[in-house]
């Protein structure tokens, strides 16, 4: 009867086994590539000063969120259902799995390790290369460890040590996210980070119309109305929340300003988080509020069309 009744429920075992394999993957992947995007964010590269991982964040923890979720909730299921039915211990998809598993992860910590000494002989290690390598080790030693110990212990039964290991990366796990929303902002913040990059790139857009206004008729345009081009089809942008026009003042034969009202200050200013915040060129800096940039045309750099340019 047992064998039967194990029988019965097999496709429904093969389903959740594989599930919690599958979740198990793709949580450690997703943690891993949450870490890394960590551990870029805290050490920048220089040579990539305009790395903004805003989305990838945003991703990776939604995709960690819900898939480890799943993970622990089909181990929570499989568990039960193991202690209600211990023979099930011995079903060929679970120990299949789980051979595999312990297959892989030792497969990691192998590849991890020579990875290290190859860079260490090579000179190359650096403080990042150092982090991801040791949150590898971490991740591959710990599942290495813990389902060589699923596939010795009852059903139920936890020893103190496997305890303290199943705490210890749930409170890793909540970190990681935790963290995550940190750097991520909220939803709401988010969006008015959003409108301020519309906001800036409305505003470079209407310079390089003034300037060509000014290339095609050797003077300012006296509103931003002039800009309209029937044939061309363009229109001056207005501010993407309000829908109210950008502020343009002529300030001079050749040097004019552009306002706007910005819900943030741009890149890092009063303690928003600097990755999240769009990189945009140094010119266009502002802070939070009506923020104006001077501008001054180069008639040298930016001459007329069929105009000689001005040799020294």
């Amino acid at each position: 009867m047992e064998i039967n009744n194990v029988q019965k429920t097999y496709p429904r075992d093969v389903f959740m086994h594989l599930l919690n394999t599958i979740a198990l993957y793709v949580s450690a992947f997703s943690f891993l590539n949450l870490v890394f995007v960590y551990i870029n964010a805290a050490f920048p590269d220089k040579l990539n000063p305009y790395y903004s991982p805003g989305d990838e964040i945003r991703w990776t923890l939604s995709l960690f969120i819900i898939i480890f979720g799943v993970f622990v909730w089909t181990s929570r299921f499989i568990e039960k259902d193991l202690m209600q039915s211990p023979e099930k211990t011995d079903l060929r998809i679970r120990r299949w799995l789980i051979y595999l598993t312990v297959f892989l992860a030792a497969l990691l910590l192998i590849g991890d390790l020579v990875a290290l000494i190859y860079n260490f002989l090579g000179g190359d290690l650096t403080a990042p290369f150092i982090l991801k390598v040791a949150s590898v080790l971490a991740v591959a030693a710990v599942v290495f460890w813990y389902y060589l110990y699923v596939l010795k212990k009852r059903p139920g039964e936890f020893s103190e040590k496997s305890r303290i290991v199943i705490w210890a990366s749930l409170a890793v796990a909540i970190t990681a996210i935790v963290y995550g929303f940190y750097l991520a902002g909220s939803p709401f913040k988010q969006r008015l980070i959003k409108f301020d990059s519309q906001r800036v790139s409305d505003l470079q857009t209407i310079q390089s119309r003034v300037v060509y206004y000014w290339q095609q008729k050797n003077k300012l345009p006296p509103s931003l109305d002039a800009l309209t081009d029937n044939i061309s089809g363009f229109t001056t942008p207005k501010d993407p929340d309000t829908n109210q026009p950008y502020e343009y003042k002529a300030t001079g034969a050749l040097s004019f300003e552009l306002c706007a009202n910005f819900s943030l200050p741009s890149g890092g200013k009063e303690n928003v988080p600097r990755i999240m915040i769009y990189p945009p060129p140094d010119n266009w800096d502002h802070g939070a509020g009506r923020f104006c940039f001077s501008r001054a045309i180069d008639p040298e750099l930016y001459r007329q069309p069929g105009t000689k340019p001005v040799i020294q």
